[in-house]
């Protein structure tokens, strides 16, 4: 895209890059990952690399890398991860809907630009700049990007509440959503979290995880050097089962695993489900600075109560045993709320060059949010805390 005269010395530069392979890493993670804020392992150079270079994301299969990097000079001062999806598969914000409409008018939806981590709805930083300038010049140069290339919309998937009231104030519309989290609230422990309980909810609890240890199950905890090509080839079975069930075609190639697991172990945590020494079933999770993210499961045999004992109760279990402040959950799913983890919103951000499909969609997102709202304020009644007394 070249310079941006802003005034300043040396003037700023904004490139789209086509690979994060072409991006230095050292000063990729000096933005994503600054001391002032907890690590978010998704943006790191790592994880986007092996995602493209495991095949994973590539224009192929819909996602086209185009990083949104700005520099001064030689420095590089933000960056973006950035696709030019050509679906809206793998990202968590159904704007299906949306692509109808702006095609029977007449429009053509796709391609469009993605602002996010793909497959992964995990909120956290989108806008990664050593400075607000900087930022700026991001949430300016990715429309602008969008204009020049003729697409009919940019969309930053999950970003952070701070991230969400600037691009607001820069005309991008909001958008809400919901999802469901854990937050330790000076629980200390699985009992002292259980101790926050209503008696009803906490004796449910014990009896789903009793049901656990009386069907023979063993629960194990798997990261760092312990993640073999063993442990990975057992976890693929379990990931392929869910991915055909739920996407038809797995979004992860057995490639990316072993390539993660080379350079993220000690971020990476295996929750294995065994009977008689077999695995049956396991989840994949991602340690952050203060969250643990769930991310994959599966199984090869259904056990009640199997799936809440592995993705959410353990879970809880290492947040609280490693002083995670939360565990995120992933998309979807009330039945999230009985075991522990709260409504949240979630929001997204949506620049539309189109005056008239921008109006449409706003009256649509006024209606949507209201509805978010009111949907979270309800679901909260039904929490498994005890209730506290009003004044």
């Amino acid at each position: 895209m070249g310079p941006m005269a802003d005034g300043s010395s040396p003037a700023p530069t904004i490139d789209l890059v086509p690979a994060m392979a072409e991006i230095d890493k050292g000063s990729w993670d000096a933005l994503t990952q600054r001391a002032d804020r907890p690590s978010y392992p998704f943006a790191k150079w790592d994880f986007l690399e092996v995602l493209e270079r495991s095949a994973a994301v590539r224009p192929e299969t819909g996602w086209g890398p185009r990083h949104l990097v700005v520099k001064r000079g030689a420095e590089m001062v933000g960056v973006m991860p950035l696709y030019l999806k050509a679906h809206s598969r793998g990202e968590f914000v159904f704007d299906h809907g949306w692509a109808d409409a702006y095609d029977r008018a007449g429009g053509r939806y796709y391609p469009k630009f993605l602002a996010g981590i793909p497959f992964t709805p995990a909120t956290g930083p989108r806008l990664h700049a050593a400075t607000a300038d900087a930022e700026r010049l991001l949430i300016e140069g990715a429309a602008q990007a969008t204009d020049q290339l003729g697409l009919s919309s940019l969309h930053i998937t999950f970003p952070v509440p701070e991230e969400v009231e600037r691009l607001r104030a820069a005309g991008y519309l909001i958008r809400t959503g919901t999802q469901y989290r854990f937050e330790d609230e000076g629980f200390g422990d699985w009992d002292g979290f259980l101790s926050a309980l209503a008696s009803r909810k906490r004796k449910g609890l014990r009896k789903e995880r009793a049901a656990i240890a009386e069907a023979g199950i063993e629960i194990e905890w798997i990261t760092g050097s312990g993640i073999t090509e063993d442990v990975l080839d057992h976890f693929w079975t379990f990931y392929q089962d869910t991915g055909a069930r739920k996407w038809g075609t797995p979004y992860l190639t057995r490639s990316f695993f072993s390539m993660i697991a080379e350079v993220m172990a000690d971020e990476i945590l295996f929750v294995f489900a065994k009977r008689a020494g077999q695995a049956i079933a396991g989840a994949m999770n991602f340690i952050g600075g203060d969250t643990l993210y769930g991310r994959y499961w599966g199984c090869t045999e259904h056990v009640p109560f199997l799936h809440f004992e592995v993705c959410y109760y353990q879970a809880i279990d290492f947040a609280l045993q490693h002083g995670l402040r939360f565990v995120d959950a992933g998309a979807q799913g009330e039945h999230k709320i009985a075991r522990g983890y709260r409504p949240v919103t979630t929001y997204s951000a949506h620049y539309l060059p189109n005056p008239s499909f921008r109006e449409a969609v706003e009256r649509f997102l006024d209606a949507e949010r209201r509805e978010v709202q009111d949907a979270i304020s309800y679901l909260s009644d039904f929490t498994p805390f005890k209730k506290t007394e009003g004044p």
